[in-house]
């Protein structure tokens, strides 16, 4: 369905395991900065009824999780420490075309988004079926939805809006740099590292 070109390591679960709080940090900042970008889109289009619409409830639902988490941190008698730089995010926003048709930057910035969230969703399958704490299973299980949907809502964004633009075409050509920008990660201690 998400049609990516690598899957994630199981192994990346051990790091996973080891570090969870900077994990559960790390992740509550993810959610975090996805309701942020869906708030750029709607500065971006305000003209664009649906895309502000679309993003209202996006980042309604981004800021839902960002609490879900922090909950699950504070249960656990943890903090929520200090955001890090997600790497593999700033990897894939050098693949957007710049100064190209509206279009195009429209369609380049919910294929970004797209692509983020499709990895999520995958990270989150893997999470949930392959790490050993039972509530963070379930916990990543039913997270794993959200992002599916966040995934199909831009692509189905991007084809919409994208006129005149081989929609299909760049997200296949996403779907490669994405492969090779995440050959080098699934070593780190965060939800894309």
């Amino acid at each position: 369905m998400l049609g990516l070109k690598l899957p994630t390591d199981p192994r990346w679960v051990d790091i996973v395991e080891k570090n969870i709080n900077e994990i559960l940090t790390d992740h509550a900042y993810c959610e975090m900065k996805a309701a942020s970008y869906a708030m750029s889109l709607i500065m971006k289009y305000p003209n664009n009824s649906e895309i502000v619409d679309q993003m209202t409830e996006l980042s309604r639902e981004e800021m839902k999780h960002f609490q879900m988490v922090h909950n699950l941190i504070k249960e656990r008698g943890l903090k929520l420490g200090k955001e890090k730089k997600d790497f593999y995010v700033h990897d894939l926003m050098k693949f957007i075309k710049r100064g190209g048709s509206e279009e195009m930057v429209l369609v380049d910035r919910l294929l970004i988004a797209a692509m983020i969230e499709a990895r999520s969703c995958e990270r989150f399958l893997t999470l949930s079926e392959n790490i050993k704490d039972k509530e963070l299973s379930k916990f990543y299980y039913d997270l794993m939805a959200s992002e599916a949907r966040h995934y199909t809502l831009f692509l189905k964004l991007a084809k919409k809006y994208g006129i005149g633009v081989d929609v299909d075409a760049r997200w296949k050509e996403f779907l490669a740099e994405e492969a090779e920008i995440i050959a080098g990660y699934g070593n780190e201690k965060t939800v894309h590292g």
